[in-house]
């Protein structure tokens, strides 16, 4: 059967194209504009906007966050640490119920190192991680956790990381400074850089976590493709920014985490009733809370960083760094932070559409997602549809009527 979404108002992932009718069969856009056909079944999207399905560049997920995720028209999740590798997520990739998901595996961090000081000793994370999924559901094993302290040990590391599915490496630089730990064994230059190189070899993005000036400049000159974080520790200079627009990485701000890292909540979302009636109590509960852990930082400089690296030409992508529904993770929850996100990218300068743009399009092209993240004949029709006009007022893309995933549309 095929659908006809009429009067709508249409955002291509690129930019607004106006009023335009979009024809979605078989998973696919089938059409954009022209004349519909008779025997489609129409939906009148009048006073509303049609956007592609929003993806979050930066989370840690399950069955159940994937599925929360897609309420909010999330309809791609990238995991940055865990277990949807390519060979665990067969399952996933034919349930409409779900958001599709890509993932790093288990990122490169020195024994002991980060992120290990986040979850307390005697906390059983697994209860939060669990998929659901029959055992047999990874083909060659569970993604392995690569622990390295030479340039050698990274590079054996990188075609098992390959073989064991991950769709990107990532690389954790991390001090635990901004964490509340410094001191954390961390990955050296010459081990990151040969990492990085062997990553390349085997035609994969390198993505490094780092989340301090410092970090950043070693992710950078070790040539990684893109940073999971934007650093807090300190206000930019013209020194970092030009350094990684010359480089060409993108950034994932991920504003949202910086600000719970700050002891900010996320409580005015919660508060918000377009948020709050797709939340159970845990993820209530959880966006209420917050990190916590390095209250100096200031908003104002991360948000000054944004507005810098937009101005230089950077890539800036939409992640939130979503995990478990736990109050000491806090301030954050699956899909509804990317829409807190979009409205930090507003407030740091950056015009809607630009931030809508880092949501959609922008990303599905860093990672090569080239079957999404555009309104355009032939993608999948992971679709987001949403009263209002959110290329002029942010905050719209909350005002959801409807969301469809491979042409599939989410139950109410």
């Amino acid at each position: 059967m095929k659908t006809a979404i009429v009067n709508a108002r249409v955002f291509d992932g690129e930019r607004p194209i106006g009023p335009a009718g979009v024809l979605v069969g078989d998973g696919r856009i089938l059409a954009v504009g022209g004349d519909m056909p008779s025997d489609a079944e129409v939906v009148d999207a009048a006073g509303a906007t049609l956007l592609p399905g929003l993806i979050d560049a930066h989370v840690h997920t399950s069955e159940d966050s994937l599925a929360l995720a897609l309420t909010f028209g999330v309809t791609t999740e990238l995991e940055m640490q865990g277990g949807h590798t390519r060979h665990g997520r067969a399952h996933i990739e034919d349930d409409d119920t779900l958001a599709d998901v890509r993932s790093a595996g288990f990122g490169l961090t020195a024994p002991g190192g980060h992120p290990s000081e986040l979850v307390p000793e005697d906390f059983d994370i697994r209860p939060f991680i669990g998929s659901g999924a029959p055992d047999d559901r990874w083909q060659a094993g569970p993604p392995p956790e690569p622990h390295v302290t030479t340039p050698e040990e990274a590079v054996a590391w990188i075609p098992r990381l390959v073989a064991s599915g991950s769709d990107y490496i990532k690389f954790m630089i991390d001090d635990g400074t901004v964490e509340g730990h410094p001191g954390l064994p961390m990955l050296d230059q010459a081990t990151l850089d040969a990492g990085v190189a062997e990553a390349h070899r085997h035609g994969m993005l390198a993505i490094a976590h780092a989340l301090t000036v410092d970090a950043t400049r070693m992710a950078i000159e070790a040539g990684v493709d893109g940073l999971a974080h934007l650093f807090m520790d300190r206000p930019h200079t013209p020194e970092i920014i030009r350094m990684i627009a010359d480089s060409g990485a993108f950034v994932v701000a991920c504003v949202c985490l910086n600000a719970s890292l700050m002891g900010m909540t996320g409580e005015a979302l919660a508060d918000d009733p377009r948020a709050s009636r797709r939340l159970d109590d845990r993820w209530d509960k959880t966006l209420r809370g917050s990190f916590n852990r390095y209250p100096q930082g200031r908003l104002d400089d991360v948000l000054a960083s944004v507005a810098a690296l937009h101005e230089a030409g950077v890539d800036v992508l939409v992640g939130t760094d979503t995990s478990i529904p736990v109050p000491f993770l806090g301030g954050l929850a699956h899909g509804a932070s990317v829409h807190h996100e979009l409205g930090y990218l507003v407030r740091a300068g950056l015009a809607p559409s630009a931030a809508l743009h880092a949501a959609t399009a922008a990303t599905a092209r860093r990672f090569g997602l080239d079957d999404r993240g555009r309104i355009a004949p032939g993608l999948r029709a992971d679709l987001l549809l949403v009263d209002g006009d959110p290329t002029t007022a942010i905050g719209d893309t909350l005002n959801i009527r409807a969301v469809w995933r491979r042409g599939a549309r989410l139950a109410a």
